[in-house]
């Protein structure tokens, strides 16, 4: 059970990510998630009202916890997609964000058999292999459009490490729903998109700030606003299920299942812009199926 929750978590993750990529390509990043973070959590208060359950006062500052670590997550990683190649950026923050938990866990005596453990290793190096994309300057279109440099200190201005930064963020928020505990019922995940929110709106501040002015285009329009929504219902939903993964079993294994998102989010890429998947990608996906295989199988 806690290999379909983590791999359907996988599943929501991908398809958010990559329709929140369509609409910052016509925005900005931080106007898409204004718009996907907020349904989000309109989506987890209506299911934590549904399910019901008791929360606690560390129950929720777990969860908000979790979800500060998350939102800083987001936006470090675009930052860091404006800094460093796609090529770098993306293994980097998705290894890091499935080998921290898998180390917390670890430490916590968290103990994988053989076969699931070579499985969880085989889906940690295919993270890194589906992540891998062109470094290619001129692929404008592939970026966020506030891409562009701007005036930030200098510390942050390294692609690599706040990709690093970024995975760290998102590893975090998975340890902290797992310290949430299963006996508040779905209440952590709506403190964690609170939390989630807040840093967004800091974020947004923070940008006016710095630029003096706002020029990027809004996110409007049927289609746009649509695929807004749909994107922060699934990763609303993605946040459930690895939540339910997590507190059903072992941390690690549904991080690093949840990790392999990168590959969904590759696939659709392939089938709705008809971007073709490098030999290296190939590979990733193949060394991904044999490692849920294992892990299955364990």
């Amino acid at each position: 059970m806690v290999t379909v929750l983590a791999l359907g978590a996988a599943l929501a993750y991908g398809a958010a990510d990559f329709l929140g990529g369509a609409v910052a390509r016509k925005s900005t990043a931080l106007k898409a998630l204004a718009w996907c973070v907020p349904v989000g959590l309109g989506v987890v208060l209506t299911s934590a009202v549904f399910v019901g359950g008791r929360f606690t006062g560390d129950s929720l500052a777990w969860g908000f916890g979790g979800g500060v670590a998350g939102g800083t997550g987001l936006v470090t990683f675009y930052r860091a997609l404006a800094r460093g190649p796609m090529s770098v950026v993306a293994p980097i923050s998705a290894l890091a964000s499935s080998v921290l938990p898998v180390a917390v866990g670890a430490l916590r005596g968290e103990r994988l058999d053989s076969t699931v453990l070579a499985g969880v290793l085989l889906c940690l190096v295919a993270i890194g292999l589906v992540s891998m994309e062109n470094n290619d300057p001129g692929a404008g279109s592939h970026a966020p459009r506030d891409a562009g440099r701007g005036r930030w200190p200098r510390w942050l201005d390294g692609g690599p490490l706040m990709a690093g930064v970024s995975g760290g963020c998102f590893g975090v928020f998975f340890i902290m729903l797992k310290a949430a505990g299963d006996g508040g019922g779905l209440w952590p995940l709506v403190a964690a998109r609170i939390g989630t929110l807040l840093v967004i709106g800091v974020a947004m501040l923070a940008v006016l700030r710095v630029r003096g002015r706002d020029t990027a285009p809004p996110v409007r329009g049927r289609l746009l606003v649509g695929l807004a929504l749909l994107s922060g219902t699934l990763d609303a939903g993605a946040n459930v299920l690895f939540f339910v993964a997590a507190q059903q079993g072992m941390l690690s294994l549904a991080a690093v299942l949840t990790s392999l998102y990168p590959a969904i989010t590759v696939l659709l890429a392939r089938i709705a812009y008809s971007e073709r998947l490098r030999v290296v990608q190939r590979l990733g996906l193949a060394v991904a199926v044999a490692g849920v295989a294992l892990v299955t199988i364990g």
